[in-house]
């Protein structure tokens, strides 16, 4: 009996100090996470009692907190995104607006020309066209950037439809004096995806590409395993790495003045439209050579829809 009581007493004293050291350690805990939370320290929680469920509580709250850190960077960041995509927008809308207000002052303050009104009113005309993409770029991609836009899953034959669409762009490839390489396969080449959106992709990277490009132009199309694969080369020497990674950034140009004709939407357009339709589309820049890649799922021959 005796023994028993003994061997008793040591269980619960062994117990109460194992709890009263793991009062001690959730005490310590505390005061890191407290300490941690006000910013006074960047050191995250650890445990000094060996105690499994203690470490497995102190590991569930430093990922925690790591969430938390990367949530308000994506906050921080998506907010000096709007705040610029909102400056550039602006700054895009006012130009031409600003253009437009001076010009209506003219025709109505003077006595002018018949040559002079005509040109004054062409000069409008043109300024309005330029607002009035602008408008319509950023609503297209406002839209299609939205959970209910919806695309047509289809068998595309994109041999017929590339062939289509840079038909559509030998005049304004000749007006630069470029003669691109263009590459396309013998065999027919089929994807699934939504035709229309097909076609405003590689429009806008063609247009990108017309009103950038610097010699030599290279335009090939083939497939690779599952995948085929459309690769569209020219030359940016003025391009940078930086330039290059923000790209399909909303209202990105890598004219810093903004003083080109262009949105700097279309690249945007042309990412997400090709994100919506589960493809892939990049861009390198390798010895001054820019290049821009799209890829989407291979339709087999013979393969139904």
């Amino acid at each position: 009996m005796l023994i028993l009581t003994l061997v008793s007493v040591t269980v619960a004293a062994l117990l109460l100090a194992r709890l009263l050291l793991m009062r001690r350690e959730l005490g310590r805990m505390t005061s890191q996470l407290r300490r941690y939370n006000k910013g006074t320290t960047g050191k995250k929680i650890d445990v000094s009692l060996f105690d499994q469920r203690l470490e497995a509580l102190a590991g569930e709250i430093n990922r925690q907190s790591d969430l938390v850190v990367d949530a308000e960077a994506r906050r921080r960041r998506t907010e000096n995104e709007l705040r610029q995509a909102i400056a550039n927008i602006s700054h895009d809308i006012r130009t031409p607006l600003t253009s437009i207000f001076g010009y209506i002052q003219l025709l109505e303050a003077e006595p002018i020309t018949s040559q002079e009104k005509h040109e004054y009113l062409t000069i409008v005309k043109n300024r309005t066209k330029r607002l009035q993409a602008l408008l319509n770029d950023f609503f297209e991609l406002s839209l299609i950037e939205s959970s209910d836009y919806q695309l047509k899953t289809e068998r595309i034959e994109m041999n017929v439809l590339l062939s289509d669409i840079l038909v559509g762009f030998y005049d304004k490839f000749n007006e630069r004096n470029i003669t691109p390489d263009i590459r396309l396969p013998q065999e027919a080449v089929a994807v699934y995806a939504d035709e229309s959106a097909v076609r405003r992709v590689v429009e806008n990277l063609l247009i990108n590409t017309v009103k950038h490009a610097a010699g030599h132009v290279e335009i090939c199309f083939g497939h690779k395993e599952k995948t085929a694969e459309l690769r569209i080369v020219n030359e940016a020497k003025e391009l940078t790495d930086i330039d290059v990674r923000l790209l399909f950034d909303r209202f990105y140009t890598v004219d810093r003045t903004r003083s080109a004709q262009g949105s700097g939407l279309g690249l945007s357009i042309a990412k997400s439209l090709m994100d919506k339709m589960n493809g892939t589309l990049t861009a390198e820049l390798h010895g001054g050579n820019l290049t821009m890649t799209c890829r989407w799922k291979l339709t087999l021959a013979g393969e139904a829809v």
